[in-house]
């Protein structure tokens, strides 16, 4: 023996990188969780008139089929992420994929309009397991070099889901009934949860723990001492409440004169959510550059500009209006959603949960209180009404851009 220390071992990072063959594959089976998922919870969006007319309730009576579910899917996101550190993180996302599925394969043959609510509200609770448990996933998984792009891609996905669910929809009501539209969607569901089976790669960084109800309180207070992730929350209330509302009530004010347009027609409009995906990865390869205090003031201007033009009396510049909107809620929600995971250094499945908590509970508050806005004034109502919640997000963006950073938060 030559008295030599033997030579260190070589820690090898397994995480999944861009280019990969592994991110190809996780990504198709989060585009494939993605687009069930929200294509599960927005397909009701396009037919709140219709619910209007078979149920015989008002516009914001009707927003409950959504308001409902996001608001238990909050409340489910607080705890979503403490149960995946019990049973991991696939298993929990898949169960939620498959119970959701089902939930909405039964909503399609409720007896009336309470039931529906129920079976809606039952929904959120099963759909609360898949996007804060997806959003841990992308965060311990892949690497951090390819986290933005990952993040982008994954919310791209999602804005597929949304888009397709209203436009499969809204096609299916237009030529059959809601119902029916319903029961398709459901039924894609569970051709996404196998895919999801066969093609999610298991965790590899994934840690079990027990689970500690003192020590999650404790998580979810430290979240709250850290001086960045609190505005972070609130910005996702505030970009999700401003979206939401004008999507939820653009279909009542085109199915009526002068537009007058069929549900298939309004769901078509409903195709510019395509452009979310290509701004969620665009603006948030930008803002992983550049910094994403020096870009998500941006995503508010843009947004602020889109509800100024569904203003208008024209056709074209309402979907135009619609498109910008799109195009600045899905570009800020990437770079408030990944900021979240890089600044959250500690507890950071909390703190996507309390992202997502903000994020839903701004569809379900304020989508609700938009109904009340449509009710007493009409679009004007309703695009004042997104407009200051709007207004409100750039204060925060532009606070947000005097935090000092962490070292591994630009």
């Amino acid at each position: 023996m030559d008295g030599s220390s033997p030579a260190p071992a070589v820690v090898v990072d397994r995480r999944i990188r861009h280019g990969t063959p592994a991110f190809r594959r996780t990504n198709l089976a989060f585009f494939s969780s993605g687009f069930a998922t929200f294509g599960l919870l927005y397909c009701v969006q396009p037919l709140m008139p219709a619910f209007s007319h078979d149920f015989g309730v008002d516009a914001a009576s009707s927003s409950l089929s959504l308001s409902l579910t996001t608001g238990v899917l909050a409340v489910g996101m607080l705890f979503a992420g403490a149960i995946s550190d019990v049973l991991g993180r696939k298993p929990v996302m898949l169960a939620s994929l498959l119970g959701s599925s089902l939930l909405v394969l039964l909503s399609a043959m409720a007896p009336h309009w309470g039931a529906f609510l129920v079976i809606r509200a039952l929904l959120g609770l099963t759909l609360a397991g898949l996007p804060a448990v997806a959003m841990t996933y992308v965060g311990e998984e892949i690497h951090g070099d390819s986290l933005g792009f990952a993040m982008g891609l994954y919310i791209g996905g999602n804005a597929l889901g949304g888009m397709g669910g209203r436009l499969i929809a809204g096609f299916a009501a237009d030529h059959a009934s809601w119902r029916v539209a319903v029961a398709v969607i459901g039924g894609l569901g569970l051709v996404a949860s196998y895919l999801v089976l066969r093609g999610l790669p298991a965790s590899a960084y994934f840690e079990k723990r027990r689970a500690h109800p003192r020590a999650l309180l404790a998580s979810f207070g430290s979240l709250w001492r850290d001086k960045g992730l609190p505005w972070l929350f609130a910005e996702g209330f505030l970009l999700m409440g401003a979206f939401v509302t004008i999507y939820n009530y653009v279909s009542y004010r085109l199915i009526a004169a002068p537009f007058s347009l069929s549900q298939s027609h309004v769901g078509a409009i409903f195709m510019v959510y395509v452009i979310g995906v290509g701004s969620s990865a665009w603006m948030g390869a930008i803002a992983g550059r550049l910094g994403r205090r020096r870009v998500l003031w941006s995503a508010f201007v843009i947004m602020l500009a889109g509800v100024a033009l569904t203003a208008s009396a024209s056709l074209w510049a309402i979907v135009a209006g619609i498109a910008l909107l799109t195009f600045g809620f899905f570009g800020g929600h990437s770079i408030a959603s990944s900021w979240v995971g890089r600044r959250a250094s500690f507890a950071k499945a909390h703190a996507s949960s309390f992202y997502l908590f903000a994020y839903y509970m701004g569809s379900s508050i304020a989508g609700s209180i938009g109904g009340l806005a449509w009710n007493h004034g009409g679009w004007n109502g309703v695009a004042i009404y997104a407009a200051v919640l709007i207004l409100a997000g750039l204060a925060v963006a532009l606070k947000l851009r005097t935090l000092t950073p962490l070292a591994s938060a630009p």
